[in-house]
């Protein structure tokens, strides 16, 4: 068959996928199936399950704060781990595989150490690989920089490297394989009637990734957006079809709510009593977005008496480092005191039919006011809504929103 009329697919596997040696067989068996159909095949995997982790540990070791650089040298061994035995498991059953490095794929990023970006892929090497019937497994997470040292992405990097390289070589359709077999209304762990979605949109999936939701990471959907990769969100355990995340069509605005989602890792500072002026909330944001600290929502009460209440939420990995900075400033800007709380939850409700429906908020306020559950802070979007509540009360917030908009499937709803 002409190369010119085989389809051309990216693959990607995440850690649980290639957890152990049969698990890679069993990979390098499915992506075998998929030749055999008639496509051409580039395959990106990931670290096997708890490499990363083992590797980072190693590190610290030797120190509390390994050098940048060389931490990428070793983290990037992981992946180099998974697609080397991955290519050794599909020769030894009579295919040609090429396994390649991110450097070796031509994978370009900026110099940033453990957070790179991509900049662009040279696919000249990938491409003649596949032109001599091969099947080309490359190393997810990494890349390297222009002065040739090896760069890593971040967690969740190698759904970026496969969405990029899909874009990159023009490919058909960029297949996620994972551990659950897509992208569901609600956790399943939370929900047990959750639906499996066919299709979502970029949007809709930016914002739940954005509010806690993991199973892409959101620079791969951005990604996406960006060059209009489609993406295939499946299960690396079944055969099943999983969820499209595609550019969005007009009847996906009929449906009014497609996910429920929560977020524990949220922590809420309140900077009480400041005083009402221009250039306050700079003074009191500014070390904080100089430490890289991403502030989520941000509630200020009305005036009084010329002082007013300031609160805002950052992840809880980064709680005590913001109070920490923020303490210092209320002393400089004279507030009367800087409180925190750790035990809140987000929950959140996204959907493309929010735009041209009113009442959406009114009936999530009145669900969880059922429920007697207090809203502390409210955050809107087009598409999305996102209540801070007291964390104990999340699994309870998140069943009750889903069944009040109708997410579940058929039997639930019998």
């Amino acid at each position: 068959m002409s190369s010119l009329t085989m389809a051309l697919i990216v693959q990607k596997y995440g850690g649980t996928s290639v957890g152990s040696i049969e698990k890679i067989k069993k990979v390098a068996e499915r992506v075998i199936e998929t030749c055999e159909r008639g496509n051409r095949l580039v395959v990106v995997l990931s670290a096997m399950a708890g490499q990363t982790d083992a590797l980072m540990r190693l590190s610290k070791e030797i120190t509390e704060t390994p050098d940048p650089r060389e931490l990428d040298v070793l983290l990037a061994t992981g992946e180099q781990m998974s697609v080397s035995l991955f290519a050794m498991a599909v020769k030894s059953m009579g295919y040609d595989c090429r396994s390649l490095l991110g450097f070796q794929a031509a994978i370009h990023t900026d110099q940033i150490y453990g957070k790179a970006r991509i900049k662009k892929i040279d696919t000249d090497h990938i491409l003649k690989e596949l032109d001599e019937n091969r099947i080309v497994a490359v190393a997810g997470f990494q890349g390297i920089d222009e002065r040739r040292n090896i760069t890593t992405l971040g967690r969740g990097g190698s759904d970026t490297t496969a969405v990029a390289l899909t874009a990159a070589l023009k490919a058909t359709v960029c297949e996620i394989f994972t551990d659950v077999e897509g992208i569901f209304s609600a956790d399943p762990n939370i929900c047990t009637h959750a639906r499996k979605l066919d299709r979502i949109s970029y949007e809709e999936m930016l914002e739940l990734a954005s509010l806690g939701a993991r199973v892409l990471d959101i620079r791969s959907v951005e990604f996406a957006k960006r060059f209009n990769v489609p993406i295939h969100v499946r299960s690396s355990f079944t055969r099943d079809e999983g969820t499209m995340v595609v550019a969005e069509k007009k009847e996906m605005e009929r449906v009014l709510v497609s996910g429920v989602v929560s977020d524990k890792n949220e922590a809420r500072i309140t900077v009480v009593k400041v005083p009402d002026r221009p250039g306050i909330a700079f003074k009191i944001f500014d070390p904080v977005f100089k430490a890289g600290i991403v502030v989520d929502m941000i509630v200020q009460n009305p005036s009084a008496e010329g002082l007013t209440d300031l609160s805002f939420t950052v992840t809880k990995t980064q709680f005590q480092e913001t109070l920490t900075l923020v303490r210092g400033v209320a002393q400089e800007i004279g507030a009367e005191n800087v409180l925190g709380d750790q035990d809140i939850a987000k929950v959140s409700i996204v959907g493309l039919g929010m735009r041209n429906h009113a009442g959406v908020a009114s009936k999530m306020f009145e669900t969880l006011a059922r429920e007697n559950i207090n809203i502390t802070m409210i955050s809107t979007s087009e598409i999305k809504i996102s209540c801070i509540i007291e964390e104990k009360y999340t699994e309870l917030a998140v069943r009750a929103l889903h069944e009040a908009f109708g997410l579940g499937n058929e039997k639930e709803k019998d």
